[in-house]
């Protein structure tokens, strides 16, 4: 029971982290962002736990491909699938479907640096 507990509490922070970055970023969210935001925060502490002896700039390379997949998968579902058009990179260079894009890998990797840092806190 206590590992299904910490396990919502950091899919909470990563739905809010996501959501809140989503809002500075393009001035809204959507609530599939929360969703997808809290399975990339669990997504990237298992990553980081299990590349701790890693250099930080790999690990967060890494954290962007997670991330990234996470974010296709994602778009798959709400935007194709659901229709719901949360976001559409087909206007971005590199883009494939439209779902995903090099410029967001690319920010997702540096994002990771401080995500690393509070992942590592988080765990203790």
């Amino acid at each position: 029971m206590f590992l299904l507990q910490k396990k919502s509490v950091l899919f909470a922070i990563g739905g809010a982290g996501y959501g809140l970055i989503e809002i500075l970023w393009r001035g809204r969210t959507h609530w599939s962002m929360v969703l997808t935001g809290g399975g990339c925060f669990l997504s990237l502490m298992e990553l980081f736990r299990k590349t701790a002896r890693l250099p930080t700039a790999l690990k967060c390379v890494a954290g962007s491909v997670v991330i990234t997949a996470e974010e296709f998968v994602s778009g798959c579902i709400f935007n194709r699938a659901l229709g719901l058009n949360v976001w559409d990179y087909s206007k971005n260079k590199f883009n494939y479907k439209g779902q995903i894009c090099l410029l967001y890998s690319t920010l997702w990797a540096f994002l990771c640096f401080p995500v690393q840092k509070l992942c590592d806190r988080l765990r203790g």
